[in-house]
């Protein structure tokens, strides 16, 4: 695996994303083009009116320069007296004009400086508003679920979390790609632009206050970098990795990953179990999506259960979780389930109900 050369392509990224930002899932708002559009169209409906009622009345309007007030004049009085610009140059002179003036023409001009000043206090507003927004997601994540890389593999392993109980709010996207991160704020999820072998992304995404890290990223050298970066920012949290070949797992496990899938490997078993025995792949296949058919799942001991041999489990028990062990459900070791045992089930799960246990 080749490592050589990741510090100047991680500079590069550094050069186009130019700032690591963090972008929250948005609210249901209006887009800020329709915003502005409607906003102009507010603006030039109050100009015609203007320049339409100084044309109704032109009798009443007196041009220093020609005496005669003409179409084009009506709309130039209008958009002087709208802006306060007041040249002088065109003049009520008529008792009419003047209480048109007072009492129609001034609280158009009003109403037409409220537009404008309103949509720079809107962005204004817009602002401190998604800075208090962050703030307070700041303040509140905790032990949420870090996930570098939301190509298909991170998005599969988030699918997964958040159909085993797992809240959106609760999981934060990290990559390189603006269109990613924007199909993960769609999503629910709280997305970081940028390079996560940098220690400043990853503290933006609050990885040191995370429970659980995956590292999804589409080179094996990066999920190195990654995994590296990660452990020395939090030592606590659970990190899963994923590599494409089996050789590189011993490194990324030495950099600090709990658990290293490897892709390739295990798409290969899966394929040769699906030719050799179809159905007994087809039964794996169902056991890995989440949600629907057979689950396999973990969850702890219920107190019914406690005193009991794996086999006398209503649910089919694969393995017993014991401290750091894991123990077949027919090793003798076992003897009885224990209080703070948790247990690895196969499960049918029902349409009415999603929820997994513990």
């Amino acid at each position: 695996m080749k490592l050589a050369g990741h510090d100047a392509m991680a500079r590069q990224a550094d050069e186009r994303t130019a700032t690591y930002r963090v972008k929250l899932p948005r609210r249901i708002v209006e887009r800020p083009l329709r915003q502005v559009a409607r906003r102009v169209l507010m603006a030039l409906t109050v100009l015609v009116t203007t320049a339409l009622i100084v044309w109704s009345d032109r009798d009443g309007y007196n041009d220093t320069s020609d005496g005669k007030v003409d179409f084009l004049d009506s709309f130039y009085y209008a958009t002087v007296t709208l802006s306060t610009t007041g040249y002088g140059d065109i003049v009520p002179v008529s008792d009419l004009a003047r209480l048109v003036n007072i009492f129609v023409i001034t609280p158009l001009r009003v109403l037409f400086l409220i537009i404008l000043v309103g949509t720079t206090l809107e962005v204004l507003t817009e602002r401190t508003r998604e800075e208090w927004r962050l703030n307070r997601w700041r303040s509140t994540l905790r032990d949420h679920v870090v996930v570098v890389g939301f190509g298909t593999k991170g998005r599969s392993a988030v699918e997964t979390l958040c159909a085993a109980g797992l809240k959106p709010e609760q999981v934060v996207v990290v990559d390189p790609s603006p269109k990613v991160i924007d199909a993960a704020t769609a999503s629910g999820y709280a997305g970081v632009m940028g390079d996560a072998t940098r220690s400043s992304v990853l503290l933006r995404a609050e990885v040191q206050k995370a429970r659980k890290i995956i590292i999804a990223t589409q080179r094996d050298d990066t999920a190195v970098l990654v995994t590296l970066t990660a452990r020395q920012l939090n030592r606590g949290a659970k990190i899963v990795a994923c590599v494409r070949e089996e050789e590189n797992a011993p490194l990324v496990r030495q950099s600090g990953a709990d658990a290293v899938i490897t892709s390739a490997s295990a798409a290969g078993r899966l394929l040769g179990l699906s030719v050799h025995s179809p159905h007994a792949g087809a039964v794996i296949d169902d056991l890995i999506q989440q949600g629907s058919g057979l689950d396999l799942i973990e969850r702890p001991v219920v107190k019914p259960e406690v005193g009991l041999k794996p086999r006398d489990v209503e649910d089919l028990v694969v393995s017993v979780v014991r401290g750091h062990r894991v123990l077949g459900y027919d090793d003798e070791a076992i003897g009885t389930l224990q209080p703070a045992d948790r247990l690895i089930t196969i499960t049918r799960v029902s349409p009415q109900s999603r929820t997994v246990r513990g």
